[in-house]
């Protein structure tokens, strides 16, 4: 009996994994497993690309900002005394305005020499400071830069050109802080008396 027992068990175990591989839910069972490991792992690693999508964005849009921000300060500074200057300027209108009416009498004096040094001392701090006189005598009329304030006919090629300063303008840096005050040279209109004589002077020619 005892040696029945121990064959009948070998038998069971031979027999066991026969039983196994006619199975096919014992087959089936692994492939799921590893199915839904491999899904588990897209779906991780789409969560992965999404955060790292996302933390990419973010440091851009703080590059941007950080960029940004830096770039206002720094245009702040730019222009940070240019109401000062704008005070300013009156006193060099009055230089101009001084040295251009000075009676000739007077013009050879030496304490006049001190003047003009305090002008041009006073213009070049301003220089340093990256103010500029903005040029308008003789060029096209740019409304960006001019203020036009009188007009005057004349001549066809003065038209639209500025024929005289006013006051003079000025920029800091690249931008106008004041324009110039300006003459603006035009064609004079035709008369319309002269347009009828010239279509009643065709008339007699034909």
């Amino acid at each position: 009996m005892p040696n029945q027992s121990k064959d009948e068990a070998n038998a069971d175990k031979a027999q066991a994994p026969a039983q196994e591989a006619n199975n096919p839910l014992a087959e089936e069972k692994p492939v799921e497993d590893a199915e839904l490991l491999k899904q588990q792992l897209e779906e991780e690693k789409t969560k992965v690309d999404d955060y790292l999508k996302h933390w990419q964005r973010t440091q851009a849009d703080f590059i941007n900002y950080k960029r940004r921000t830096e770039q206002e300060r720094a245009e702040l500074l730019k222009f940070s005394n240019a109401s000062l200057i704008l005070k300013i300027l009156p006193v060099l209108d009055d230089f101009d305005r001084a040295f251009s009416s000075l009676p000739r009498e007077i013009q050879h004096m030496t304490w006049l020499d001190g003047i003009a040094l305090i002008d041009r001392k006073l213009r070049f701090i301003l220089e340093q400071e990256g103010v500029t006189p903005i040029e308008a005598l003789g060029k096209e009329f740019d409304p960006t830069q001019h203020e036009a304030v009188l007009f005057e006919e004349g001549a066809d090629p003065q038209h639209g050109k500025v024929v005289a300063e006013l006051q003079k303008g000025y920029k800091l840096h690249d931008r106008v802080i004041r324009p110039t005050l300006v003459k603006v040279g035009q064609t004079p209109p035709e008369a319309p008396g002269n347009e009828a004589s010239g279509k009643q002077g065709g008339d007699r020619s034909e």
